[in-house]
């Protein structure tokens, strides 16, 4: 496994987070047990989840899930950085979601349960919350801190401004702030490069990118597709809307003989400014597969390809779109 410093912090992170959104609602709390048991062998220290998980309100059954685990022993809780979120409804009753000093203190503390823990090693803000000042957010983190419930603090969905508006408050009021952000970022979704990674590589932010397959789009669809494999959602609609980048794009990867989903893993793991994609395996299988995107070198001739088939959004702002 290849480890990296998250952002401008001492703590160092494998090169791949281990997503767990499908833990409970398509993976059985035995199968995700194992999935988190077999990440350890690979070397895997970061795993990501949030309060939310499991899809049923309030229950926090993806948080479960992982405390039942960590309750097992054997170093399980002191081998991993665990990183959780907060905003999200909780609760039908006012002040249960949100950023509220009132709801950070509660989620924090449900959380804490939940995952059979003392501290949250990264507590991410999953959303902005445009109605909370910065000033309450920050204290009430500053308070999870000082109490040693929470050691870093980062952001999710956070645009380039809403992350220097919330540095710049921090350090007025001497404290660490943001350390990364979770951003949808992939192949197919390069709106963040205008200015959300400019704005992380300034303030010495880890980037930890969500849905780096795109919701299977990149792992190798249109074949999939071709063998009578069903997707769920709009997973097909999204194929035909994009049929001509992927048949291009496949291509590609079988030139190079490497699966698809490894290659647009490869491509995240080529930006200095990326700290960990979060891979979301179901099965053992597909974890494991995963690990060979740390071996992918892309030539400068690949990545030029890939950006012939997927163009970003033509660099950063305000070059990407002024003169």
């Amino acid at each position: 496994m290849q480890y990296t410093h998250l952002g401008r912090t001492g703590l160092e992170v494998s090169r791949l987070c281990l997503g767990t959104m499908n833990f409970g609602p398509h993976t059985t709390e035995p199968d995700s047990h194992a999935i988190m048991d077999r990440a350890i062998e690979h070397g895997i220290n970061f795993f990501d989840t949030a309060d939310v998980y499991g899809w049923k309100t309030g229950e926090g059954i993806t948080e479960k899930i992982i405390g039942n685990w960590f309750s097992q022993g054997g170093g399980r809780r002191e081998k991993i950085v665990i990183a959780t979120k907060v905003y999200a409804e909780m609760g039908k009753w006012p002040n249960e979601s949100k950023l509220s000093a009132l709801h950070i203190k509660r989620a924090c503390e449900g959380s804490l349960k939940r995952l059979k823990t003392d501290y949250i090693d990264l507590y991410q803000m999953h959303h902005i919350d445009r109605n909370t000042s910065w000033e309450e957010i920050w204290q009430a983190m500053e308070q999870l801190v000082a109490e040693g419930k929470v050691i870093y603090v980062g952001s999710s969905n956070f645009a380039g401004w809403h992350i220097a508006q919330a540095s710049e408050r921090a350090k007025a009021r001497n404290f660490m702030g943001l350390v990364a952000e979770q951003c949808l970022y992939n192949l197919n979704a390069r709106t963040v490069e205008m200015e959300v990674l400019p704005a992380c590589e300034s303030y010495g932010m880890g980037v930890i990118p969500w849905s780096p397959l795109a919701s299977g789009l990149l792992a190798g669809a249109l074949k999939k597709a071709a063998k009578g494999r069903r997707s769920e959602g709009g997973v097909m609609e999204n194929i035909e809307r994009n049929r001509s980048k992927l048949e291009k794009y496949e291509a590609l990867c079988a030139e190079l003989g490497e699966n698809p989903a490894n290659v647009a893993l490869a491509w995240l793991l080529s930006n200095p400014v990326v700290t960990a994609p979060i891979i979301g395996p179901r099965t053992l299988v597909q974890l494991d597969e995963s690990l060979r995107a740390l071996e992918i070198k892309l030539s400068p001739e690949t990545l030029t390809k890939l950006d012939e088939i997927f163009p970003g959004p033509g660099g950063v702002a305000p070059e990407a779109f002024a003169w």
